[in-house]
């Protein structure tokens, strides 16, 4: 980068040691260029390698549920019993209580006949999405599948968007800040545009009209 390595070096104070301390002596203080690398370089370099360990892990559990339907051409060579157990694991994955998107023996009999229909050209899952699109419904749950597989998040930005935000919310004026109120605010910056489009007046009027206590005296 064109930077010189160049490290101001501190200057050492020796104290003078009388003959009978038997005290150990003081340690050298580090060099600055071993402050630099274990104070910035190596701090730097652990979080990078745990951001990338962390955004691999995801892609493997990603690869993992929907592999499968993503790798076109391993997908028209899949054994049967693989197919059904990929098909099982990601209507597990799809399901919340007792409902689920899919049903994973559907999905299996329609995979099955799916991929010996498949044009030969076909090699993204966006073309075999487009394909099932044209088939007018012939395939539902492998529609939802690779619908969900063509517009789910594998990683977001909200950890950096968060960081870039919380700098901006909480200065040294605002250190007392409790945790709940700093989530709050830093909910409201991050969403600020959904926070333009809400009716002021209105949530207030809600919010009087409900918490309004109104006593009621009855003459005698």
């Amino acid at each position: 980068m064109g930077i010189e390595p160049n490290f101001p070096e501190k200057c050492i104070i020796k104290g003078t040691r009388h003959f009978d301390d038997e005290s150990a002596p003081e340690e050298a203080p580090p060099s600055g260029k071993d402050s630099f690398r274990v104070n910035y370089f190596n701090y730097i370099l652990d979080q990078a390698i745990s951001s990338i360990t962390s955004r691999f892990e995801q892609f493997q559990e990603f690869a993992e549920i929907f592999g499968f339907l993503y790798n076109v051409d391993q997908l028209r060579f899949l054994d049967d019993d693989i197919l059904m157990a990929f098909c099982i694991n990601l209507e597990n994955h799809l399901k919340h209580g007792m409902s689920s998107d899919i049903n994973g023996h559907d999905l299996y009999a329609e995979l099955k006949v799916l991929k010996s229909y498949l044009p030969a050209e076909t090699r993204k899952a966006i073309d075999v999405l487009n394909f099932i699109k044209d088939m007018k419904g012939c395939y539902p749950n492998a529609f939802i599948s690779y619908r969900i597989l063509l517009t789910i998040q594998v990683t977001v930005s909200s950890a950096e968007r968060s960081f870039s935000k919380l700098k901006l919310i909480k200065n040294y004026l605002r250190s007392m800040m409790s945790q709940e109120r700093l989530n709050w605010l830093a909910m409201l910056s991050i969403e600020i545009e959904m926070l333009d489009n809400i009716d002021f007046y209105s949530i207030i009027e809600d919010f009087a009209s409900e918490r309004a206590g109104r006593s009621v005296f009855i003459m005698r």
